[in-house]
């Protein structure tokens, strides 16, 4: 890979992880306590829909984000060819020869 490449992959890298960043700021810290009095008008099963993303509903949406980064490097790693699997096999075949 070339350096202007590499460079363009990690901008982006990190693009893609400052949003999931915000994301996960903004219902753990805004959801979870600035903006609890609000959302505690709602409710989910009994329960008051501040009090649920602060104990429960934070957590869910870290792994969701989990997932999210994992498919969105996944397309990143494409847009610039970069296939661990296919390193591996020319790496092999290199040493084979």
């Amino acid at each position: 890979m070339s350096d202007k490449n590499a460079l363009e992959y990690w901008k982006s890298n990190i693009r893609v992880v400052l949003s999931l960043l915000c994301v996960w700021f903004f219902v753990s810290f805004g959801c979870g306590i600035l903006l609890v009095d609000i959302l505690d008008e709602i409710r989910i099963g009994g329960f008051k829909l501040g009090f649920w993303i602060a104990q429960q509903g934070a957590i869910f949406v870290f792994v969701i984000l989990v997932y999210v980064y994992i498919y969105l490097m996944d397309k990143l790693d494409d847009a610039y060819k970069l296939n661990r699997d296919e390193d591996k096999t020319t790496e092999t075949e290199e040493e084979a020869r």
